[in-house]
């Protein structure tokens, strides 16, 4: 499982979308919870060798044996979601949250005349709250843009019939500078006002659609009755409105103890997600794959998985949530299947999740599917060159002398038959004083599995050697004095007829043109050439250059690399005039290059 993780197959498998993701140890157990904008990138940050940022990360990742994710709709959604969960699961590698005053809300007081006011403290006096909010400006900026649009008390008086009736509350001085239209006096019907309290729900809940219409309306009738200053105001209203842009939440405290289950599925499987909602957050989510045997229905494969789950979380709701009607009576829990509002946002929160759970599926099928293939391969290659083990990792050098000159070897590596790019290398050759393609392959292959060993690094199952006999015994020595000659299978391949060599064995083996093993090994060595080959010629080149160049007394560095850049080779400058050179680096030092190059 861990592997899987810091393949860069699983990590392709995630989606590029704001969430909460979850590590495990290997017991099953939370050991931290985190928020991302974007999980692909954030998750795959983890697995980056060297690079993080303290010790403590780096035990973290060394316990990592699974991870789960959850999608959610804007990264504000994934820092509640995460401030839920980890104040749920304490998990070992987490910073101690604090309760629910970490976040302010919105409240709609309940009382006559309610306030609409921010605050840190949810109090269960039947007031209706708004949020989490991500920050107190944000909540003040929308408390700030209602007072704008609607005159709202702010006094903590009682405005009970009696009071108002009895004059025992004089109007504030919000009153007298247009800020309150005083219902304390009894200058504001309760109906009016509660009005807008109505709208202001609307507006809170995302809804502001509705109120504009709303307002049009209201607006043209003022405007149709000549009242204009009343119709200017509520076109003020609809401008400050239609600026507003509601931030939605995927926690609702009107919401509590709730299930929420939704399900999608193809030919042969069906994918459930399931929600856990308490104290109105999402504190629980959890995904199941069903493999159809029959044609079963959505509604069937649904109970399967709600009994399933229920019984596995030993979850008793109060009420499930679920995305169509069903033929099933549950006691105890009251089944609904909203149309609109904060429910039907989570309904497809949880179908969003079951989607992202089935293309996860799919993927890893197609991975699997493809390593199925090369497995097969990889089984006919050992069986054909009579190999102890597997050949999953596999690694090919290569000598490369172009002229006589620069030598310098190359080696690549393939792993369950797929180049492996990044454990590449390259090899100057450096105790070998002339050109001795046989001393030369001694030296790399002992230099390559030297220092495999002094790193307690894995050594393949099989190296291939680009030549025949007199380079694979030079390769053979090597791992003799190194012990492990007899623990790696080792052949060599001659070029001209692609006769495979092996130790010890005077005859050489011919595979079939056509053979997946043949083809395999042709495509590994003619992958070390060419790598070889590049790095050989950006080796000659430099040398070239800097041997012409370097050896002219009173040429420096910048005068070389400003004539490579104008004239682009080294030829073009052999080949350049007296008076080119003098125009571009001046006479002095165009007459030392000149008479370098023209010395005759």
């Amino acid at each position: 499982m861990k592997t899987n993780i810091e393949s860069t197959d699983f990590l392709k498998m995630l989606p590029e979308t704001p969430g909460v993701y979850e590590f495990f140890d290997s017991k099953g157990k939370i050991i931290y919870v985190g928020k991302a904008k974007n999980l692909k990138k954030r998750v795959a940050s983890y697995f980056k060798k060297n690079e993080y940022e303290n010790n403590k990360t780096r035990i973290l990742v060394g316990k990592i044996f699974d991870i789960k994710y959850i999608v959610v709709e804007s990264e504000q959604d994934a820092l509640l979601l995460e401030n839920n969960l980890i104040k749920k699961y304490q998990p070992q590698y987490n910073v101690l949250l604090k309760d629910d005053k970490t976040f302010p809300w919105i409240c709609i007081k309940n009382e006559r005349f309610p306030r609409v006011f921010y605050t840190r403290n949810l109090i269960k006096d039947k007031s209706i709250y708004f949020g989490p909010y991500t920050s107190v400006f944000m909540a003040k900026t929308i408390i700030e843009q209602i007072k704008s649009s609607y005159q709202l008390r702010t006094c903590k008086h009682n405005l009970s019939e009696q009071n108002i009736k009895n004059n025992r509350i004089k109007p504030c001085l919000e009153f007298h500078i247009g800020n309150c239209k005083a219902p304390c006096i009894g200058q504001q019907e309760e109906a009016e006002y509660n009005l807008n309290i109505e709208e202001i729900k609307d507006i809170l809940k995302g809804n502001i659609h509705n109120v504009i219409g709303f307002l049009k309306k209201i607006m043209k009738e003022f405007a149709e009755a000549y009242k204009f200053e009343k119709a200017q105001s509520i076109k003020e209203k609809l401008e400050t409105l239609e600026k507003y842009q509601s931030k939605s939440t995927i926690v609702n405290p009107s919401i509590n103890n709730v299930d929420v289950y939704s399900i999608i599925n193809d030919e042969d499987f069906a994918y459930v997600n399931f929600l856990k909602v308490a104290q109105g957050s999402v504190v629980q989510a959890h995904n199941i794959e069903i493999k159809k045997k029959l044609s079963e229905t959505d509604e069937e494969l649904l109970l399967l998985a709600i009994i399933d789950i229920s019984q596995k979380f030993k979850s008793i709701p109060d009420e499930i949530i679920l995305p169509f009607e069903i033929d099933t009576e549950f006691i105890n829990h009251k089944v609904i299947v909203p149309k609109i509002g904060d429910k039907k946002k989570l309904l497809e929160l949880s179908l969003r999740n079951a989607k992202y759970y089935r293309i996860e599926h799919l993927k890893l099928q197609e991975k699997i599917s493809e390593k199925s293939t090369n497995s097969r391969l990889l089984e006919v290659v050992k069986a054909d060159l009579h190999l102890k083990s597997l050949p999953i990792h596999i690694e090919c050098f290569d000598n490369s002398n172009l002229q006589g000159s620069n030598p310098v070897a190359s080696c690549v590596v393939f792993k369950n038959g797929k180049p492996s790019k990044t454990d590449y290398r390259h090899f100057n050759i450096k105790t070998v004083v002339q050109i001795d393609d046989f001393a030369s392959m001694r030296e790399i292959v002992f230099r390559r599995y030297k220092r495999l060993l002094d790193e307690s690094e894995p050594l393949p199952q099989l190296i291939v050697i680009d030549g025949g006999k007199g380079q694979l015994s030079s390769a053979v020595s090597a791992l003799k004095e190194l012990n492990i000659y007899g623990k790696v299978g080792i052949l060599g391949l001659a070029k001209k007829l692609e006769e495979i060599y092996f130790p010890e064995d005077k005859t050489p083996l011919y595979l079939n043109k056509k053979s997946e093993t043949l083809k395999l090994i042709q495509s590994i060595r003619n992958e070390a050439h060419r790598f070889g080959i590049t790095f050989h010629r950006l080796k000659r080149s430099n040398t070239l250059t800097k041997s012409e160049l370097d050896n002219i007394e009173g040429i420096g560095e910048k005068t070389r690399e400003f004539l490579m850049t104008e004239l682009k080779s080294l030829a073009n400058i052999k080949q350049s005039s007296l008076e080119t050179l003098t125009k571009l680096i001046g006479a002095k030092r165009a007459t030392l290059i000149y008479s370098h190059f023209h010395s005759n």
